[in-house]
């Protein structure tokens, strides 16, 4: 078990820009589904991961229909792509074709966004104590690494950077737990309520202890502690919830409250 000190301290310290960015799509399709240079992708799953970055920003907002036409126009690429990356996405739950009136944005009930969170919850927090006994130390230390960099983009109000490093954390605390079934399992459900994450941090109060509870993640995992790891991600992800269900309707009650995981 390691020895580091809180990571409260290094706020200040932990500070760089963030330098990745991200695949450019090819100028047109081909016919038979070709791989996008460079990532190792087939075009439609480049386009739905551009399409799906796009949803979870809320570029394209719940119930808003997703016009191929100018898609196409926008991303460079034929329509038969599009179509198939369009079926990608309604595979995950971001996405509803209906015959005739083309791809729409999944618009969730509050029902379906509690049930989302209820299950997530309880697959991220059996990641969590799965992580705290199997995790490597080379895994512990990265996220901790990446813990430092979402807290400089916190400190720079930068909520792209921050959120894209977030997800990454969550990714990595999943691919820790070193089940492959609950890792599908997780990217299933996750897909279906990234967007609703994302907004939950646009109300700084709630992003400031969003950060601190992921602090405290960093610190527990570090300690290889499982009780304290999986309960408070079962507390951050219900105020996630809380704040999806705020935002989808302001004057909704917020749900009761969960305890934390402790057995």
């Amino acid at each position: 078990m390691s020895s580091n000190p809180s990571l409260m301290p290094d706020l200040a310290r932990s500070a760089r820009a963030d330098s990745a960015t991200p695949d450019a799509l090819p100028d047109a399709a081909a016919p038979t589904a070709p791989r996008a240079p460079g990532n190792g992708r087939t075009l439609p799953g480049t386009v739905a991961s551009a399409l799906r970055e796009r949803i979870i920003q809320g570029e394209f907002p719940p119930g808003s229909r997703l016009n191929e036409r100018a898609l196409c126009d926008l991303l460079g690429v034929s329509r038969t792509p599009m179509r198939e990356a369009f079926r990608v996405l309604a595979a995950e739950g971001l996405v509803q074709i209906e015959p005739n009136r083309g791809a729409q944005v999944v618009a969730l009930s509050e029902a379906n966004i509690r049930e989302a969170f209820e299950v997530i919850g309880g697959l991220e927090a059996m990641s969590c104590r799965l992580a705290c006994e199997r995790a490597t130390d080379l895994e512990i230390a990265e996220i901790r690494a990446l813990t430092y960099e979402m807290m400089a983009s916190h400190a720079r109000h930068d909520l792209p950077t921050y959120f894209n490093t977030n997800r990454e954390i969550h990714e990595r605390i999943s691919l820790a737990s070193h089940n492959s079934l609950l890792k599908q399992l997780y990217d299933a459900q996750n897909a279906r309520i990234q967007n609703l994450r994302f907004v939950s941090n646009e109300n700084r109060q709630k992003w400031d202890l969003a950060m601190r509870e992921h602090i405290e993640m960093a610190e527990a995992l570090d300690a290889r502690d499982a009780d304290r790891l999986a309960g408070i991600m079962r507390q951050h992800l219900q105020r996630k919830c809380e704040a999806a269900l705020k935002s989808l309707n302001p004057d909704a009650a917020p749900p009761p409250a969960q305890s934390s995981d402790s057995g």
